[in-house]
């Protein structure tokens, strides 16, 4: 993409990982590039687990694993229900400006004791906090979340949403505090393999596309202070507008399937 927008990574101690951002343009059509592969196909090498209840780099019950090449969020381990056991894989580097591709799709039945707004639900966060400055007992990371929803067999349930855990953006002009809003995506059923890009530009653009064709768009992602965690956040020295962050995998309580997760990174 011919955009002018310059990609630096300021860390904010063991707080949030955020970058400057200058205006950039946004409208124009990707270039071709080089991918970078998030997921190497073998391991878990550059990411770090952060589960609820738990220190980061304690992957409990083996939740995140790779097997035959797939990396793979799974609940056969676990020695009961989930009990709000919510967690989250972090990849090592923060980013800014990019087109982040991702292939998933749903498997098998949630776990025991998963709410049920969970069945066939995961996610991408981005422009999140670092898992260090993760509570322990932290639901989720304040972060923009692209919601991965799968469908019942039936009714109509869209993937690639917008849910804002300790955070707010502007959609249509106008601040959206709604946590959690549908794409025009079409639903998936069953385990089929679905492709998600998002394609963001630090603070001026975030926006969705499911099998190439744009489902959201929004802009101005931010701190939410009138969250505990994002007020925890700003509290301590972090900027309101989020230009930048980690990226992480989601588990919510039903097993999902990752093949790939790659990044083309927007330069000047």
């Amino acid at each position: 993409m011919n955009i002018a927008c310059h990609y630096a990574a300021a860390i904010l101690p063991a707080l949030l990982l955020v970058s400057p951002a200058s205006p950039c343009r946004a409208d124009e059509p990707s270039v071709a590039g080089q991918w970078h592969q998030l997921f190497n196909g073998r391991d878990l090498t550059g990411w770090t687990p952060k589960i609820k209840g738990h220190d980061a780099g304690d992957n409990d019950a083996d939740t995140f694993r790779v097997e035959d090449g797939i990396l793979k969020v799974s609940y056969d381990k676990y020695d009961g229900p989930f009990n709000n056991r919510f967690g989250h894989l972090f990849y090592e580097r923060p980013f800014s400006n990019y087109v982040l591709r991702v292939e998933y799709r749903f498997v098998g039945e949630q776990i025991d004791g998963g709410p049920s707004w969970a069945v066939r639900n995961s996610g991408v966060m981005l422009h999140g906090q670092t898992p260090e400055s993760i509570l322990k007992d932290q639901d989720f990371p304040v972060s923009i979340e692209v919601q991965f929803l799968g469908g019942d067999g039936k009714d109509p349930r869209p993937t690639a949403n917008l849910c804002t855990p300790g955070t707010h953006v502007v959609m249509n002009g106008r601040l959206h505090a709604q946590h959690c809003t549908n794409s025009s995506s079409d639903t998936f059923h069953g385990d089929q393999w679905v492709t998600v890009e998002v394609e963001v530009h630090g603070n001026q653009l975030i926006r969705h596309q499911v099998n190439g064709r744009t489902v959201l768009e929004y802009t101005q992602p931010q701190l939410d202070p009138g969250d505990p965690d994002g007020k925890r956040l700003l509290e301590a020295g972090a900027a309101k507008m989020l230009t930048g962050g980690t990226i992480s995998l989601q588990s919510e309580s039903h097993p999902i399937e990752f093949r790939k997760v790659e990044l083309l990174e927007l330069n000047d």
